[in-house]
């Protein structure tokens, strides 16, 4: 496995700039924000589509830096009702893959999206139980009419421009937000679908990251090292249902926290040990999304914290046995 990072946390500085930042805190791996909720403050898909310099460019950077990029990211959501704002975000998908195809990489992450309940509706619907019954009719029109139909095709685009993975992040308000969602699309698409494992949104909805990663053995494409802080005596009251804004940290049920800040070292070792049984060995790819550290102070927080825990070699023959 390789230390990585999210790049989109320190837009504010140069691609050149960040990569140096980065390199020297010993990261070995970038993941690129371009277009869709991360912004493309550090990959601009028109510059590189449009100038064989740029990518060119950006290779030599790499090369100067001693660095690899793990994936390109567009998370939004191209199955939105709203058809101008679908539009917006498959054109950043495909542009990524475009971009990928370039530089070389053969993961795009974004979300599954999540459709609105018919074909005249404003805004996604996003269904979290089984009664009454409407729900269930609302699913099977999304899955079946909808959400698979698009992903067969941005799958075939994808293919065709040798981007083998499409990392799909599991988050509540989409359609796949587990294990389950994510191989239910996986069996319809094909195992170019794959997960974007990051344990903070599992950690809040209740689940055991390691359990759901020996869940989806053979279908992680990419992982997203943050961490979820829940708030026991919140949550004992209101559950882990929680529509508070994020800067409302003292009523919140849960927060996102930098690695270690919301569970302890022997969990991420335990999760980092079952990655390593199901035979990931990509990248660990730290997101920072903390309310209560600055960027840098955070990645670099989280960078010292998993230097101590990330496997990077290959396990030896079992001599003692």
């Amino acid at each position: 496995m390789k230390l990585g990072v999210l790049t989109v946390p320190l837009s504010s500085l140069s691609l050149e700039e960040t990569m140096k930042f980065l390199s020297e805190q010993g990261v070995q791996m970038l993941e690129i924000g371009s277009g869709g909720f991360p912004g493309d403050a550090h990959l601009k898909p028109e510059e590189v589509l449009t100038d064989d310099g740029k990518a060119e460019e950006i290779k030599a950077l790499l090369k100067k830096y001693n660095l690899e990029i793990s994936a390109i990211s567009a998370h939004s959501n191209p199955v939105h009702p709203n058809k101008e704002v679908a539009a917006k975000a498959i054109e950043d998908f495909q542009n990524s893959v475009l971009v990928a195809e370039k530089l070389g990489v053969d993961t795009v992450i974004t979300f599954s999206g999540c459709p609105g309940d018919c074909e005249t509706a404003k805004y996604p619907n996003w269904v979290t139980c089984p009664w009454p019954g409407d729900f269930g009719e609302i699913l099977d029109w999304q899955w079946n009419q909808v959400l698979i139909p698009y992903w067969k095709e941005a799958a075939a685009f994808a293919k065709a421009h040798n981007v083998t993975k499409i990392a799909l992040e599991m988050h509540p308000g989409f359609c796949v937000y587990n294990p389950e969602t994510l191989l239910k699309l996986r069996e319809a698409v094909g195992d170019i679908i794959g997960a974007n494992f990051d344990p903070s949104h599992l950690f809040w909805q209740g689940m055991d990251p390691v359990l759901s990663i020996r869940a989806l053995k053979g279908a992680i494409h990419h992982f997203h090292a943050k961490d979820t802080k829940i708030d026991d005596a919140n949550t004992a009251v209101n559950g882990v249902l929680d529509t508070k804004k994020f800067d409302q940290l003292e009523t919140r049920a849960w927060l996102f926290r930098t690695v270690g800040y919301g569970h302890d070292r022997a969990v991420w070792c335990d999760i980092i040990s079952e990655l390593r049984k199901t035979g990931y060995d990509g990248a660990v790819s730290i997101e920072h999304e903390d309310a209560l550290m600055s960027p840098k102070e955070g990645l670099c927080k989280a960078i010292e914290f998993l230097k101590d825990v990330i496997i990077e070699e290959s396990p030896a023959e079992l001599w003692w046995a």
